[in-house]
């Protein structure tokens, strides 16, 4: 069954206004109006609602009775939430995808690490950061689990925009080799015990000029 015109449209209007969510462009608490991205994106007002929907799932922005959308803000609270769901699901599609994992497939993921090092920026960091998890992951090949931490991948990346966005440095991965070592080993529970550890840790060591709870976003 093909995708209708308002759902494609609804899907460009989704991605666009979650990329500025993420990146701080709209700011928490910014209403989203209605009519004035209709007219923006040269659509109806039904797929304006359709995305909306879509962000709200994500949990991007909220819906209030009379008030209308606005973008949601978030706190230590969500961050660890968010951080412990990644655990679970990760950890999960690891289990799954380990029998998957091809030669080349780790060394992509390792190949994305190392732009990781190079990032010149925070975006380009968390875009190499982001497809390394997806390289490792995918292979698990259950669509509503990846769905899932996608979402809560897109979530990480807005706590740590939040909270790099001042003062940036490349941090070198250390986990990430250390999860590769052990693919490659064949020693899935090792990997899978440090992919745990690796997201589940943030929100635990917050730094003075960062916000509260984000510096460890990964």
């Amino acid at each position: 069954m093909s995708a209708s015109p308002d759902d494609t449209i609804a899907t460009r209007i989704s991605r666009t206004l979650a990329e500025r969510i993420v990146s701080g462009v709209i700011a928490p608490g910014e209403r989203l109006r209605q009519d004035h991205l209709a007219e923006e994106f040269g659509a109806s007002h039904v797929p304006v609602r359709e995305a909306f929907r879509r962000l709200e799932a994500q949990g991007l922005v909220v819906s209030e009775p009379r008030r209308g959308v606005r973008v949601a803000g978030f706190s230590l609270a969500d961050v660890n939430e968010v951080a412990q769901m990644r655990a679970a699901l990760e950890v999960l599609a690891l289990r799954h995808a380990a029998p998957h994992l091809t030669a080349a497939i780790l060394d992509a993921a390792e190949e994305a690490t190392r732009a990781g090092d190079k990032a010149s920026d925070v975006q380009a960091w968390e875009e190499a950061n982001r497809a390394f998890h997806r390289l490792i992951l995918t292979p698990c090949a259950m669509p509503r689990l990846l769905k899932s931490v996608d979402d809560l991948h897109m979530a990480s990346a807005r706590f740590l925009f939040s909270g790099w966005r001042a003062e940036w440095e490349a941090p070198t991965d250390r986990d990430h080799r250390a999860i590769l070592g052990a693919l490659r080993a064949g020693q899935v529970e090792t990997a899978a015990a440090v992919l745990s550890r690796h997201v589940s840790w943030i929100g635990q060591k917050p730094k003075s000029g960062r916000a509260a709870g984000v510096a460890g976003v990964r």
